[in-house]
């Protein structure tokens, strides 16, 4: 497993995909947060939180964990590599784990940067150091748990084309209705008053631990999502 973990990340990084992943994630929330006008603009927003970088990044990674994502079994079953992968003397599940922690690696060194706007925002509170770090710290709790599961959700779709592009296009549409289409259900009552109807996606027990409260249930909800799409990933590459 480890040895696949480390071909995951050489790879990323021995081309410009790694690169240019972590680029556009700090460039796209970087001119959101602060050169373009609006309501994730900190500068304007007249209050020294970090809440609009915890409302934009679940945004931008449902297209950027797709796209590191999309490559990992679709392009082993391109070029053909996948049979040969798959009669290592390793389990199914263990190769499953190696590329998805590869990609899970990659996406946490790219939130790694973003703790530069704790240190910029609580500077430039007013008195300097006025930022809630409870809800800062949970919120960045929120976003790895997020992160582990559209990961998990982007090497499963891997796993149902050859084709990069179109593994990209499901991921993005699993990814966007597991955060909002649940919420976004429950909001036309679709299914009648059915009040937990938000609690099944993944905005809800987002935010929840963005108020800086870790509730355990939020946690085995993110885990409980991440495992079952690692589990589905395993029963497709058993039957390729």
């Amino acid at each position: 497993m480890l040895a696949i973990l480390k071909k995951e990340i050489n790879t990323f990084f021995a081309s410009p995909i790694g690169y240019l992943v972590i680029g556009v994630f700090l460039v796209l929330n970087g001119l959101f947060l602060w050169v373009f006008k609006g309501d994730f603009n900190i500068l304007n927003n007249g209050v020294a939180s970090l809440s609009p970088f915890f409302l934009l990044a679940p945004w931008i990674l449902i297209f950027l964990v797709p796209a590191v994502t999309m490559r990992s079994f679709s392009d082993e079953k391109k070029q053909g590599t996948l049979e040969l992968l798959v009669t290592k003397p390793i389990s199914h599940f263990q190769i499953v784990l190696g590329k998805y922690l590869g990609a899970f690696v990659l996406i946490l060194i790219a939130l790694i940067p973003t703790f530069l706007y704790v240190y910029a925002v609580s500077s430039l509170g007013n008195p300097e150091g006025n930022l809630d770090m409870g809800s800062t710290i949970g919120s960045y709790f929120g976003l790895l748990f997020l992160v582990a599961a559209y990961t998990a959700i982007g090497i499963f779709a891997s796993t149902l084309s050859e084709n990069q592009i179109v593994a990209f296009i499901i991921s993005v549409f699993i990814c966007f209705f597991m955060y909002f289409g649940f919420e976004g259900l429950s909001n036309y009552n679709v299914f009648g008053d059915f009040v937990y109807m938000e609690n099944l996606g993944m905005s809800a027990h987002y935010n929840s631990m963005s108020r800086g409260v870790i509730d355990t249930r939020d946690l085995v909800y993110f885990i409980s999502i991440a495992l079952a799409f690692l589990i589905f990933t395993k029963f497709r590459i058993q039957k390729s």
